[in-house]
């Protein structure tokens, strides 16, 4: 081929370091773009057809190479809705083609990006800073289950329903000998609650005072009725008997405003058993299951549940009850107050009444071969026939709230890059001007 093919050679030469450089400076320019995947240059030469010991080194074609499976730093963010992957992953967006009735309108196909700056709209659409609107599947406020089809996630701004309480998780240990006021160290037995007045199934308003001092105090938990009205249960705790089984009787306040003949104390259990050894025999499930009526107004059934070894009689010089758990599962309505991402991809809602609740669980889509794919703006990428399809999970260990992941461009990476990329560059024009010298000498020759 002679001097032609070699300055033709060399021409491949400065187009493949072009192609090249285009690359380093674009993975420069977006050194600081969030989730930006870096885009490597691989050569490949160009060797014509010729016999053996006739070969010659050819000429070389520049070609793309996608980083999409290289991991960025994962940056910690102040926005809670912001999200980052953690290993593979892509997360899976829609782009609006418009609007309808102040909604925006999704069409085409799903793409993929590992941008995660998203923030929520004003209808409640988490969106990238590219205009990328992310898909998840909805969740069951209530029980954290999946409920609907994967699709475009929208964050619902509604109150979170009240919900009534069933149950109250009550442990404690009560004194073997409780220090009643009426106690007298002196007289057996006068730190028992005895008299037909005071052990009965209601105290009346007029008897309280005695009653109080027969009793020790019992914690007071607020429960809800399924409208969400709040009942304050105050109860106390009379101890009944010293023979075995040792016997207690537990009262809540019905009436806070009673007086005279009219009750105050209602009582919940008159049989609460102990062994010897201070554990609870009855109720033999640890349970005592009744409605709560506080001025009123009446909660449905509730489970009080001690469990088996969750209340106990033990001595205690103090002579009080001593609380270890209280919790009842009940809750008023509340208004949507803050949305975050948790680890794991659910989408949280945190509400005014103190609950927080999944609302959305986030998708992620693995491919075969990530690197295959194909590249748009803003970050996206596009499944191809060489990607595979996508592998669609809800969320997983990979996803990282409250952080964003940085570019996988290394600064340094890409200057060494440049200065190998000008080298050979420059190295390209000095066979071109050889072999242009080379030419005129041969039309010197002519002279």
């Amino acid at each position: 081929m002679g001097i032609f093919g070699a300055m033709t050679t060399a021409i491949s030469g400065l187009q493949a370091q072009s192609f090249a450089l285009e690359n380093v400076s674009g993975n420069i320019a977006n050194s600081r773009t969030t989730g930006f995947k870096r885009v490597d240059t691989s050569f490949a030469d160009l060797v014509p057809d010729l016999p053996p010991r006739r070969e010659l080194s050819g000429s070389v074609g520049a070609f793309s190479r996608n980083t999409a499976s290289v991991q960025g730093d994962i940056q910690a963010s102040q926005i809670g809705t912001n999200v980052a992957v953690s290993g593979e992953g892509f997360f899976m967006v829609k782009t609006s083609t418009g609007t309808s009735n102040g909604q925006p309108v999704f069409a085409g196909s799903t793409m993929f990006t590992r941008r995660g700056d998203f923030e929520l709209d004003r209808n409640g659409y988490l969106v990238n800073g590219t205009g990328n609107y992310m898909m998840g599947y909805p969740l069951n406020a209530t029980t954290g289950v999946i409920n609907g089809a994967l699709g475009v996630m929208q964050v619902p701004s509604s109150n979170l329903p009240a919900r009534a309480t069933t149950t109250v998780n009550y442990e404690a240990n009560l004194p073997k000998l409780p220090l009643t006021n009426s106690y007298n160290a002196a007289a057996p037995g006068s730190e028992l609650l005895t008299g037909a007045l005071y052990t009965g199934a209601t105290v009346a308003a007029q008897d309280t005072t005695i009653f109080q001092d027969r009793t020790i105090a019992g914690q007071t938990v607020t429960v809800y009725d399924s409208a969400g009205s709040p009942i304050n249960v105050q109860t106390r705790w009379g101890k009944t008997s010293n023979a075995a089984p040792e016997t207690w009787s537990l009262y809540y306040m019905s009436n806070t405003t009673a007086t005279g003949a009219t009750t105050q104390w209602t009582q919940v259990s008159n049989s609460i058993q102990f062994s010897a050894s201070g554990q609870l025999t009855s109720p033999a499930s640890g349970i005592i299951t009744t409605p709560f009526t506080v001025d009123g107004v009446t909660s449905s059934a509730i489970n009080f549940t001690f469990g088996t070894t969750g209340l106990t009689q033990y001595a205690d010089p103090q002579g009080h009850e001593k609380p270890s758990r209280l919790v009842q599962d009940g809750y008023p309505t509340g208004t949507l107050q803050n949305v975050t991402v948790a680890s794991g991809g659910n989408v949280m809602g945190s509400y005014s009444n103190g609950q927080t609740v999944g609302l959305a669980q986030i998708a992620l889509a693995n491919f075969s071969a990530p690197n295959l794919l194909k590249r748009n703006d803003g970050g996206t990428f596009e499944q191809t026939l060489e990607s595979g399809q996508p592998l669609v999970s809800s969320g997983g260990n990979g996803v990282v709230g409250a952080s964003t992941e940085n570019s996988n461009v290394d600064i340094a990476d890409e200057f060494s890059k440049m200065i190998v990329t000008q080298q050979a560059y420059s190295a390209n024009t000095k066979v071109v001007t050889t072999a242009q010298s080379m030419l005129q000498d041969v039309i010197n020759i002519i002279r």
